[in-house]
């Protein structure tokens, strides 16, 4: 991996990694809903906002068909200039100003705001912790989905890291 390369972290998850349980319905943070710490590097030249969007790539579908991408988070609107989100960000950030303000949240596939801890009947999902470097604030209204992100960002990513955790 380069150095200069644009890359998503996290002090609680290696890549490629378990997805350690106080961020999970199994774990002693099921009861607080806590978002993982996330720190990016190398954020791309030009880059006006990032967007984040954590979805589980083999999430549940209809018991005989194929697995579905379950969204679990998704943030936009994160400033170029912040290193990162720290551990619990979720659910705070319109009571946070300074660094944090402009930050939205928006809808998990539960259709509510913010980190959405998993609780899974088995083991061995692949979590997708993807982070975009746009060219452009969004402007997605109140009520910001995984697909109004997708929708709004075509044509705007200058940039893209990856973190997946297995949980």
């Amino acid at each position: 991996m380069a150095s200069d390369e644009f890359r998503l972290v996290s002090s609680a998850i290696d890549h490629e990694g378990r997805l350690p349980r106080k961020y999970t319905g199994e774990g002693q943070g099921a009861l607080k809903n806590i978002s993982p710490p996330m720190e990016w590097y190398n954020v791309p030249e030009d880059t006006k906002s990032l967007a984040l969007v954590v979805q589980d790539m083999d999430g549940p579908a209809e018991p005989s068909g194929p697995s579905v991408p379950t969204t679990h988070w998704v943030v936009v609107n994160i400033p170029p200039t912040l290193k990162g989100l720290p551990e619990g960000f979720s659910g705070k950030e319109e009571d946070t100003g300074g660094e944090f303000a402009g930050i939205k949240e928006g809808n998990n596939d539960w259709k509510v705001r913010g980190w959405r801890l998993p609780k899974l009947p088995s083991h061995g999902h692949k979590f997708e912790f993807k982070l975009y470097a746009l060219d452009e604030l969004l402007h997605l209204g109140n009520k910001v989905t995984k697909d109004k992100v997708e929708e709004a960002i075509e044509g705007h990513v200058i940039g893209e890291a990856v973190l997946i955790a297995v949980f």
